[in-house]
């Protein structure tokens, strides 16, 4: 995860560059999507799943489950387990692309016209390439859902500040779980096994990840461009859990 936060910049700036593309270019439309993904942590989604289970993800949404009205999109569609889902985003010129995606022919709503002029879909498989290509690493559309769990989580328990006992302690946790289980829309379980880092669980519950977080130079959340002062607790975190696991093996 350290890795992927310290990616997160670069992966950025690429979508960054790549939504100023002309057109409906592949590239364009992949990093509409990727921005979607770190942006509101919606599953990427796969075919296989909307077919069985009439459950969808970023890449399977159809053209039915969206809503723009200028510079809002309106997300409305059922996901895994049958949780319905209801994202709400302002931003004009992901609105612009989204619509023009909804404007095309056929049903799915994520397409790109190819250099001869032909519409495709996007696919899973098709972003995480785009990833592995714009970061150099071995990334894929989860680890943006991993990420968003572990920064909701620590960010929810900073809020809540420090237990004065133990059972307090896990009722914060549980209740910090619940606030990146609401995002993610997951459960609380599936949530803490799969979504949140356990060093930030368990730092919490020894009673030391308040104190670390307080021990960053305040000048951290400046320093790490392209990440959002949360974020870059979350890394600076991890990295002083790191460091320390190395100290100790040594």
């Amino acid at each position: 995860m350290i890795a992927f936060g310290e990616a997160l910049p670069t992966i950025r700036a690429r979508i960054s560059h790549d939504l100023k593309l002309p057109g409906l270019h592949r590239e364009k439309v992949l990093a509409a999507v990727v921005w979607l993904l770190d942006t509101t942590a919606i599953r990427v989604g796969n075919e296989e799943y909307a077919k069985e289970n009439g459950s969808f993800g970023l890449t399977t949404l159809r053209n039915q489950h969206v809503d723009i009205s200028g510079s809002k999109i309106y997300f409305h569609f059922r996901g895994k387990s049958g949780k319905e889902h209801t994202v709400s985003i302002q931003n004009r010129q992901l609105a612009r692309i989204v619509k023009r995606c909804q404007d095309l022919p056929g049903y799915e709503l994520f397409q790109y016209i190819d250099d001869n002029g032909q519409r495709s879909t996007i696919e899973s498989a098709d972003v995480n390439d785009y990833l592995r290509q714009v970061s150099g690493r071995d990334f894929t559309a989860k680890d943006f859902r991993t990420w968003a769990g572990t920064v909701f989580a620590m960010d929810a328990l900073q809020n809540l500040g420090e237990a004065e006992n133990q059972t307090q302690a896990k009722k914060k946790v549980g209740q910090a779980i619940e606030v990146a289980a609401e995002h993610l829309g997951n459960t609380k379980t599936i949530c803490r096994k799969c979504y949140v880092h356990p060093a930030v669980v368990d730092a919490y519950l020894e009673g030391t990840l308040l104190t670390s977080l307080s021990q960053q130079h305040d000048e951290s959340a400046s320093d790490a461009s392209g990440l959002r002062p949360e974020e870059t607790h979350v890394l600076q975190f991890l990295k002083q859990q790191a460091e320390g696991l190395q100290e100790l093996n040594r």
